[in-house]
């Protein structure tokens, strides 16, 4: 029996058919199905039922399935400890992230991990909508999240917590009144990332627990972060944005926060991946960038400036 035969196997079931498998390995359907079907032919079993819109494995495929998966990923352990020792990381590792995290969170991670890793490719998918990880063949996604992601067959690993801030320029800011009672931001101009529903609030939560919401008007709505912040630099009215993505503008003063004891949020950033065993090395080493840089990179701004 070929190794290789019971890798396309394991693809193809994982991807949940042969189209899918082919797309993620980037080789030839028909030879996928060929590669298959010798592996059934020298077990002497059918190991999927195929039909014209769905593979499924058959009582003994998912047997075979669960000791295959199990004899792979001991195969890439051993191949993982041994190219560790000799320092000859290579594969491809696919991303997937939203357009903020990968202008904001990753412009200066991914490259740094490409310099010390120059045998490894880095695909970035960069979109706000959600993927499907295991049909699009993605190795891991970035997710912000404010509540409790639901069960699922992916792992999940939480990297950080991030703020978010209302900003506007300085200017704006003087025409505020400088109190810490949200309650004077009542229908104020409000920038807004995504789809504003008919009414639109910010929620707001002190640092010592107390918790408001606040109506405001949208004057515009993007779901660029880059445009966001242009706008509000412009005086076009408030922004709650993550504190790392108005850091370097917090700097240069283009940008102040407003109401510094109170936050817009305070959402997760977690990773998501089909699972953790049998990892690649390329993919060992990505995560452990992640895990070691991210937290830095989406902690709140250098210094607040409110004024």
């Amino acid at each position: 029996m070929d190794l290789t035969d019971a890798f396309y196997f394991v693809q193809v079931v994982e991807k949940g058919g042969f189209s899918a498998a082919a797309r993620a390995l980037i080789i030839p359907k028909s030879r996928l199905s060929r590669r298959v079907r010798q592996l059934e032919d020298d077990l002497g079993v059918r190991l999927l039922q195929r039909t014209s819109r769905i593979v499924t494995t058959t009582e003994v495929g998912e047997e075979f399935y669960r000791h295959a998966q199990d004899a792979l990923a001991r195969f890439e352990n051993a191949e993982t400890a041994v190219r560790r020792k000799t320092n000859t990381i290579g594969g491809t590792v696919t991303v997937s992230c939203s357009v903020g995290m990968a202008q904001f969170g990753l412009n200066q991670i991914l490259p740094r991990f490409l310099q010390d890793n120059p045998g490894v490719t880095v695909v970035q998918r960069a979109s706000n909508q959600m993927e499907d990880l295991i049909k699009g063949g993605i190795n891991v996604a970035i997710r912000g999240h404010m509540d409790t992601l639901p069960d699922s067959s992916l792992m999940q690993m939480r990297l950080a917590r991030v703020e978010w801030h209302l900003f506007c320029s300085p200017e704006y800011h003087d025409t505020l009144d400088h109190t810490e009672d949200p309650v004077a931001l009542a229908n104020r101009p409000a920038l807004v990332l995504g789809r504003p529903g008919a009414t639109h609030q910010w929620l707001l939560t002190s640092s010592g627990g107390q918790t408001a919401s606040v109506p405001c008007q949208v004057r515009f709505a993007s779901d660029d972060m880059s445009t966001l912040k242009n706008a509000a630099a412009l005086s076009l009215g408030l922004v709650a944005l993550p504190a790392y993505v108005c850091r370097a503008e917090v700097e240069a003063r283009s940008l102040v926060r407003v109401l510094p004891a109170w936050t817009a949020g305070l959402p997760q950033i977690s990773l998501l991946m089909p699972s953790r065993r049998g990892l690649l090395p390329a993919f060992e080493a990505f995560l452990d960038c992640l895990k070691q840089e991210m937290p830095a990179v989406l902690a709140g701004d250098a210094r607040s400036a409110s004024g």
